[in-house]
C-alpha cells in the first residue's frame, strides 16, 4: 500500500496482495496444525487491509466486496491447502507416509 497508494484500483491491489502476499503469508500452512484462533488472527490481517483498501468499517461491506472480488479468506484457503496436501500424502507411494496413514 506505501508503494501503489491510491494511484492503482482496488482491482489491481488486490491481484498484487492475492499473487506477492498471500503465498507467503500461507507458506507451509498445510503442514501444521493452526488453532482456530490462529486462523482467526490470518482472518483479522486481511479484514484490517480489506477496511483500508474500500475506507470502510463495517465487515458486512468487507464480506460483500470480499465475495464480490472473490477475495477468499486465509482460514478457506488454509482449509482448502490441508485437504489437497493430505489427498496427496495419502496417495503417495512411499512406505512411512502409507505407515503414518494406517496410524
Amino acid at each position: 500500500m506505501g508503494k501503489v497508494g491510491r494511484s492503482a484500483s482496488e482491482e489491481v491491489v488486490l491481484q498484487l496482495i492475492r499473487s506477492k502476499c498471500i503465498p507467503v503469508l500461507l507458506y507451509a500452512t498445510e503442514a501444521l496444525c493452526i488453532p482456530n484462533h490462529g486462523l482467526s488472527s490470518l482472518d483479522f490481517v486481511v479484514n484490517r487491509f480489506l477496511m483500508k483498501l474500500f475506507r470502510t468499517g463495517n465487515i458486512e461491506v468487507i464480506n460483500d466486496c470480499a465475495t464480490f472480488f472473490n477475495f477468499p479468506r486465509p482460514s478457506y484457503l488454509i482449509n482448502c491447502r490441508v485437504t489437497k496436501f493430505l489427498a496427496k500424502y495419502w496417495a503417495c507411494p512411499n512406505i512411512i507416509c502409507e505407515i503414518m496413514c494406517k496410524i
